[in-house]
């Protein structure tokens, strides 16, 4: 492997949930050991499943890995330390200051980028502790923080006086209230992830198209700010000798050298290496040696739906939203599990049904008009510009909270406008109008911000607040969006995910951060599931019976009701293939 040459102290796994990152920080990390290298294994990842890789519990604190000479691991809980971080903020405030200002905190500080920073708090220690780096010759980390995190730290400081004057509740800059005392060993810190000789980061992805536009994002957003010894993984590959004598195989092995071969530009110029995929589960030492060499495949089992729950299809699903003639239907969920494609699947079937149906997205029109590939009598198209919308949200906050600002805070201010949180705030501001729609017919809504966000919106803009005021105890005549979003009889959220581990516990938190905002999600749906496509092939049989585990899990814990959509062999391109996501089993 190519990212395994001549390796700086730093080693940086970064990559959307489900692509690997794990199973190759860790095999990364016993290649290295085995070689003589002193190795600490860290793990930032929330669904961090480093101590079943190895077999043995780790924990937030270093131990060493028995059966490994020289290799250490240490799992830092994101929620914990974000749950520790929050404490040590709204924690003196506990009586001094209202209970409303309290909450207002308290949600400040329920979003992403609070985990995200915190976690960054715990690992600053491994990049700048001089004795605790002697130890090792390699840190690997399972998980990088984002370039909008690097930015935050790099600014100057005065963060909780920003905050304390009441100037930087725009979107997401709570988290960084009380950050002065350690400004010393952030920017040490960033200095580390900056320097090319002391630190590597590599890009784990998947052969497919979705993935690659998103890792292309991180690779140009955190080259901009200095990370420039940037690596890509391609996780996961097909090897052509599994693609004989099974249909699916082959289909998706064409699918992923046509990706591959097209390859976005931005990334061409990086050291490229391909992992193909396994015939065995990548737990244990045995299979984490062999993750980077070629393996001959291995025989399977049957695929046995052992458990009481089913592979229902999509259709019973839309059967139910038909039924009530009209409505929202918001479909959510993390990067790359496929929403684009289902939200269109159930806008073409409602609009086969005779019904009026809108379709609103903010992904870019080309992705959305070719997945459509034509109309469609009853369907109506709505795009939203995100970067336009973010702009207009910009600027507006720049000419109202930021006029009286001084440099230091309006630079402050303009970082802030540059996290995720803000698109989604902007983004929903112009879904809001959509929204207005689903009284007379249906509104499909393709990605949605999350719960954090919505509250965060319904706070500072205080809109649905203030009308409840105005309208006393009557509730009639008037309907906010937050309203409509937490009416189960207006609004139907599907979640959407994998059928893999790191997906399944992403929408479960989606799920538990929508609640939160007194939203219930309608249905979950499990997409490109390989176990309802039913294949021949030895690789995919495989990995068919480890996706019973999570719809399993999906069905008993997680979700009142749900559907599982197969893989099919080509892409769900065109009216016709789309409606084949519906009752293809």
């Amino acid at each position: 492997m190519q990212f395994l040459r001549n390796p700086p102290r730093f080693l940086f796994f970064t990559g959307k949930g489900g692509v690997g990152k794990t199973s190759i920080a860790c095999a990364a990390a016993v290649q290295l050991a085995e070689a003589g290298q002193r190795v600490l294994l860290v793990s930032t990842d929330p669904a961090s499943n480093v101590g079943q890789v190895f077999g043995i519990e780790i924990g937030n604190r270093i131990i060493a890995i028995p059966a490994v000479e020289g290799l250490a691991a240490l799992e830092i809980d994101p929620q914990q330390a974000a749950q520790q971080y929050r404490e040590r903020i709204v924690g003196p405030a506990r009586g001094v200051l209202s209970a409303d200002v309290v909450r207002g905190m308290e949600e400040q500080l329920s979003g992403a980028c609070t985990t995200e920073i915190a976690a960054f708090d715990e690992f600053t220690d491994l990049l700048t502790d001089e004795a605790l780096v002697a130890e090792f010759d390699h840190i690997i980390f399972d998980t990088a923080p984002t370039g909008h995190t690097i930015r935050l730290l790099q600014l100057p400081g005065a963060w909780s006086g920003f905050l304390e004057d009441g100037k930087g509740n725009a979107s997401c800059l709570g988290p960084l209230a009380g950050l002065d005392k350690h400004r010393a060993r952030y920017k040490a810190a960033v200095e580390a992830l900056s320097d090319p000789l002391r630190t590597r980061l590599i890009l784990v992805t998947r052969a497919q198209k979705a993935a690659l536009r998103e890792v292309t994002r991180t690779h140009e957003e955190l080259a901009a700010i200095g990370l420039r010894q940037q690596f890509l993984v391609v996780n996961g590959v097909l090897p052509a000798s599994a693609a004989t004598d099974d249909e699916l195989a082959a289909a998706i092995h064409r699918r992923e050298q046509a990706v591959l071969a097209a390859i976005p530009e931005a990334l061409k110029n990086l050291p490229l290496d391909q992992v193909p995929l396994k015939p065995f589960d990548l737990v244990g030492l045995a299979a984490l040696r062999q993750l980077f060499a070629a393996s001959a495949e291995q025989p399977v089992g049957e695929i046995e739906a052992n458990g009481d729950f089913a592979l229902p299809p999509l259709t019973g699903l839309i059967d139910d939203i038909a039924a009530d003639g009209h409505g929202l239907v918001m479909v959510m969920g993390k990067g790359g599990v496929g929403k684009t494609t289902l939200a269109a699947a159930v806008a073409v079937e409602l609009a086969r049904r005779g019904l009026p149906v809108q379709l609103t997205t903010s992904d870019p029109a080309a992705h959305l008009a070719e997945t459509l590939d034509g109309t469609l009598a009853n369907l109506t198209l709505s795009r939203i510009d995100p970067q336009a919308e973010t702009e207009r949200y910009r600027q507006h906050v720049l000419q109202t909270k930021g006029a009286g600002l001084d440099a230091e805070g309006r630079a402050l201010l303009e970082e802030d406008l540059r996290s995720p949180c803000t698109e989604e705030i902007a983004v929903f501001q112009a879904f809001s109008r959509a929204i207005r729609e689903a009284g007379k017919c249906f509104v499909v809504m393709d990605t949605a911000p999350t719960g954090h966000t919505l509250l965060l919106l319904d706070a500072t803009g205080a809109y649905h607040r203030e009308i409840v005021r105005q309208m006393g105890n009557s509730q009639v005549g008037y309907v906010t969006p937050m309203m409509q979003l937490q009416d189960p009889k207006r609004t139907k959220v599907l979640l959407v995910t994998l059928a893999e581990t790191t997906p399944v516990l992403e929408a479960a938190n989606l799920q538990a951060d929508l609640r939160r905002a007194g939203i219930e999600p309608w249905a979950w749906v499990i997409n490109n599931s390989v176990a309802a496509a039913r294949p021949q092939c030895p690789l995919l049989r495989l990995r068919a019976r480890n996706e019973l585990r999570e719809i399993a899990a999906v069905a008993s814990h997680h979700a009142k009701r749900y559907a599982v959509v197969p893989l099919l062999k080509d892409e769900p391109v065109g009216v016709q293939r789309l409606q084949a996501l519906l009752t293809a089993h």
